[in-house]
């Protein structure tokens, strides 16, 4: 005996708002990446300077990340289809995990960069130019950061969250410029600019391993303890209230949404119509206390004979 109800989700005009909102956010990201990259360059060819060029390399691959952000922004919106039954929101961990790859990518690019340069021989010019545009980058980027992360939370975007994220890093890259180029112009010391680039890779490389990091873990379907709690605590309760057992759930987030499965034990004297009655109150009150939309999938059984009943089938 088995029953299956999916979770209802926010009105069509409410997923459209969501997906417009979030569609939005990042054509700003990119256009604001693209003024940035350029005012980057413009430092870096005025300049000469090695810490102005990892910033500005940085910018390119955010460039190239939100490019590919957008697409997987766009494909995880799709329906689900003949092809992909379940949808394609799982694109979420593999856009944060492009993302990470790239920023770490531009770490390593930054530390060779600068490496080399202090080995050629360092030479810089006009840096209070240079220092003026780096600092006004860092603080469009700040703010630019902020909005991408705080609308990635409130749509459950995790995608826009990830670039939100690389915005902000970007920003504290471009701090840590303007902290090298402020300490060369009052020491008129050269070194301190590979120095400060260096040390700027080493904040971005952590900043990307951490993205790649929680890529793998979701699609890897690790569990998440928090929303473990969650559930178990409402399952508690609910199934206590009806008198009823529950075992064997499971759980994974999808990027966009978390699918929910558990299964449902009742007394066999109870009617089917109630019984399924009692399981879709369960499941919709399971589907409210997630953070993001959701597709519950409950599973009616016995409570006499079910363990026999899993061994026949299994043996059959």
């Amino acid at each position: 005996m088995s029953d299956s109800f999916i979770h209802s989700l926010p009105h069509p005009e409410e997923k459209q708002k969501s997906f417009h909102d979030t569609t939005l956010a990042m054509r700003w990201s990119f256009w604001v990446g693209i003024l940035m990259l350029l005012m980057k360059v413009g430092a870096y060819v005025i300049t000469a300077s090695v810490a102005i060029l990892s910033d500005a390399a940085e910018s390119v691959v955010h460039l190239l990340a939100v490019a590919f952000a957008a697409y997987s922004l766009w494909l995880s919106h799709k329906p689900p289809d003949e092809t992909h039954p379940y949808g394609y929101d799982r694109i979420s961990f593999f856009s944060a995990g492009f993302e990470g790859a790239m920023i770490v990518i531009a770490a390593f690019y930054i530390m060779y960069e600068a490496t080399l340069r202090w080995i050629q021989g360092l030479a810089v010019q006009q840096l209070e130019i240079g220092t003026v545009f780096v600092a006004a980058a860092t603080i469009i980027n700040g703010f630019l950061g902020w909005f991408l992360v705080r609308k990635g939370k409130k749509h459950n975007s995790l995608i826009l969250e990830a670039n939100g994220r690389h915005v902000l890093t970007d920003s504290w890259t471009s701090f840590g410029v303007v902290l090298g180029l402020l300490l060369t112009l009052w020491t008129g010391w050269l070194p301190f600019d590979p120095i400060v680039a260096i040390l700027v890779a080493f904040n971005i490389l952590w900043s990307g391993g951490q993205l790649m990091k929680r890529s793998v873990s979701g699609l890897m379907d690790r569990i998440d303890p928090d929303i473990e709690n969650a559930l178990r605590q409402i399952l508690d309760k609910e199934t206590k209230a009806a008198h009823i057992q529950y075992h064997k759930l499971r759980f994974r987030n999808a990027g966009s949404r978390y699918w929910v499965e558990f299964h449902l034990l009742f007394d066999d004297s109870l009617p089917l119509a109630k019984a399924h009655a009692i399981a879709t109150q369960i499941e919709v009150l399971v589907g409210r206390s997630l953070p993001a939309d959701s597709e519950v999938i409950s599973h009616l059984e016995p409570l006499q004979g079910h363990n026999e009943a899993h061994v026949a089938g299994e043996k059959g």
